[in-house]
């Protein structure tokens, strides 16, 4: 499957079981996670991430890569 499968180059945003996935959820996502898990980057950052991380997860569960969902993460804030 190719990128332009799943959002052609004009569309920023499909909906996935009823929740609308804007292009760039799940580059944001590894990039939040990188930052997360970096354990040179300070608490405040990796809170920031941790919360973003959170915010799109129901995005993600919807949408066809909710295969990131199945990654086990403990959160500092004890979310999961």
């Amino acid at each position: 499957m190719r990128a332009e499968d799943i959002l052609a180059d004009d569309t920023n945003e499909a909906t996935f079981e009823g929740v609308t996935v804007r292009k760039g959820t799940v580059g944001a996502f590894l990039a939040n996670v990188r930052v997360w898990s970096d354990s040179d980057a300070s608490m405040d950052d990796q809170l920031l991430a941790e919360r973003e991380i959170i915010q799109s997860l129901p995005a993600l569960k919807a949408s066809p890569f909710k295969v990131f969902c199945k990654i086990p993460l403990k959160f500092h804030s004890g979310d999961t």
